[in-house]
């Protein structure tokens, strides 16, 4: 769930989403993905961090160099909840 929220994170920032076309004027693209150990209160979950071209994505969900989500459970119970 949280890879699937990343990556729309990303989506939004570039404008388009994965295997559409990029939008002529948009030189940013996608650039694979980092994997990262986030450390939550029920454990250690492995995340697929989205990477763009320019480097200029800031994930919102889970920082850049933020190693514990804090809440992890409340987030996915109430997005489950309200879905």
């Amino acid at each position: 769930m949280v890879n699937r929220a990343m990556n729309a994170e990303l989506s939004h920032h570039l404008g388009y989403a994965p295997g559409q076309r990029p939008p002529e004027e948009q030189g940013n693209r996608r650039n694979g993905k980092t994997e990262k150990t986030v450390r939550t209160g029920q454990g250690r979950i492995e995340v697929e961090v989205p990477r763009d071209r320019e480097g200029s994505f800031e994930p919102q969900l889970i920082a850049k160099h933020q190693r514990h989500f804090d809440g992890f459970d409340d987030k996915t119970c109430r997005c489950t909840r309200a879905g």
